[in-house]
């Protein structure tokens, strides 16, 4: 699906280029990795099983989030290029769904995402109509939807993107505005919508999948005058606190990346440096930052560790890039144990392999992998 959400595309696909393997970082948590666990592979029936260069990494399923019971949702694209949503269930039953309204034109410009849900089912995501304007929307277990449409922009590449959903039925995420400036938002259940604009923000990222926890916290990142990143914390009552983390860069296109949070107001996400290498880090709810890496993640511009969900447990999932540029997936438990994972028919070239997406209260983990042939397909890992 297109989008105009340039910063969107640096949450999917964070870090890209070259180098060798991470050597430990003094004081910042280089733990030993181990393979303990179970991966699933799977596609969503009516996937394309064709590459395109109409949808790039994006053709074939891409789950991007589970809940607490096992269920994941996500996208994939059919041979006619159009993405649609999906579900499936803990016992492995996918079932497609259009949200209404949703544009079905051939050529991925159009049609469904759906990109979390909640403990009660409740599914978020988000739909391109044939103008190709995007509107957010909640799918209930009944298959009834609700349309989330922010004050936005009406042309095409403009309008609601909504992200995340917590377990009260409050949803957030970002909406474009009639000159394309990219804004965030939360919505309360009963339809109460509030902007979200850090101070200093040239453009506001409410990041996607976990960064609103079911006390009403907001997290995600903004882009300042100078085009250099910084992470954002937008509390229940409104206060928006602003924080770097530890070797942020100060150079354009550098900086700070939140990327979940969890109901403790614990925060994840990635840091990168001047050198453009990125490096996990765990913000906790006093503020204090701890950085961390994958031992075996290269370290060479644009490689390094990223992580991307947060569990109530503190366990946090992510990617780290090896030499070749290929993507693997980790888990790390609150303790700091770190488990490496690949799924089975990975690619190894470079923008192809594993990418977790998130993870639930089990430490289970969903994402997809690129084969060999930069398709997409679905996976589950979950730890022994």
């Amino acid at each position: 699906m297109s989008s105009t959400a340039t910063m969107r595309g640096l949450r999917r696909g964070l870090i890209t280029a070259l180098t060798l393997a991470a050597p430990a970082l003094a004081g910042e948590g280089t733990e030993p990795a181990c393979t303990n666990g179970r991966l699933i592979q799977f596609d969503a029936p009516q996937a394309t099983t064709a590459p395109s260069p109409a949808c790039g990494s994006t053709c074939g399923t891409q789950p991007l989030g589970n809940n607490s019971f096992g269920a994941i949702v996500g996208s994939y694209t059919d041979a006619d290029v159009v993405p649609h949503g999906f579900l499936r269930t803990p016992r492995g039953e996918i079932i497609s769904f259009d949200a209404p309204g949703a544009g079905l034109g051939a050529g991925l410009d159009e049609g469904t995402v759906a990109y979390t849900l909640n403990d009660r089912g409740w599914i978020v995501g988000q739909f391109q109509d044939p103008n190709l304007v995007f509107h957010g929307f909640i799918r209930y277990p009944n298959g009834s939807f609700t349309d989330i449409d922010v004050l936005a922009g009406a042309a095409a590449g403009q309008g609601t993107l909504a992200w995340d959903i917590n377990f009260e039925g409050a949803t957030a995420g970002v909406y474009f505005d009639s000159n394309f400036a990219e804004h965030g938002f939360i919505r309360t259940r009963a339809g109460l919508i509030t902007t979200i604009d850090p101070p200093g923000s040239a453009g506001t990222m409410v990041c996607e999948e976990t960064c609103l926890n079911d006390r009403g916290a907001v997290t995600g990142f903004f882009l300042d005058a100078n085009q250099v990143f910084h992470g954002f914390l937008r509390e229940p009552d409104g206060h928006i606190v602003v924080f770097d983390a530890p070797k942020a860069g100060t150079a354009a296109d550098t900086g700070t990346f939140a990327a979940s949070i969890n109901t403790a107001g614990e925060i994840t996400g990635y840091v990168t440096d001047n050198n453009n290498l990125g490096y996990g880090f765990i913000r906790d709810a006093s503020g204090h930052i701890r950085l961390f890496t994958v031992p075996q993640a290269a370290t060479g511009p644009g490689q390094g560790t990223a992580p991307f969900s947060i569990n109530d447990s503190g366990a946090v999932t992510g990617e780290y890039l090896d030499s070749n540029n290929a993507m693997h997936g980790f888990a790390r438990a609150a303790d700091g144990a770190i488990a490496r994972f690949n799924a089975r028919d990975a690619g190894t070239g470079a923008g192809q392999g594993t990418r977790p997406s998130t993870n639930n209260a089990a430490g289970a983990v969903t994402g997809w992998y690129l084969d060999g042939n930069n398709l997409s397909h679905g996976f589950l890992w979950e730890p022994r």
